[in-house]
């Protein structure tokens, strides 16, 4: 199977599991699924979120989305728990739509690190 053609087949098994669990079935976009794996990374999911920290946990995502590619690294755990990453690479200037590819490989590549995907 060509790597684009396993790509978007494994991006929409992610969304529908993702939606069917968190949206009613309702199909999540990417920004969603990047919020719930910063919830997931958090590890505080019942909690409720204010609109700043909504930012902050997508931010978390990216950056453990984007840490196997070697654009950052874990560094710490706050007091909170919340965790804190290092840039270790400048991510390259990407247009909108190879920004989506980027990372709908880094979510595949993390949900197939989880093995909740196959």
């Amino acid at each position: 199977m060509a790597r684009d053609e396993q790509l978007k087949e494994r991006w929409e098994q992610i969304v529908h599991k993702l939606s069917a669990r968190f949206a009613d079935g309702e199909q999540l976009d990417l920004d969603a699924i990047i919020y719930l794996i910063g919830v997931q990374e958090l590890g505080q999911p019942g909690k409720r979120f204010k609109k700043d920290d909504k930012v902050n946990l997508m931010h978390i995502a990216i950056c453990r989305l984007l840490e196997p590619f070697g654009f950052y690294r874990f560094d710490y755990q706050d007091e909170d728990g919340w965790p804190h990453y290092e840039m270790l690479e400048q991510l390259p200037a990407l247009k909108a739509g190879e920004q989506s590819v980027l990372m709908k490989e880094a979510i595949v590549t993390y949900f197939l690190e989880k093995e909740l995907i196959h």
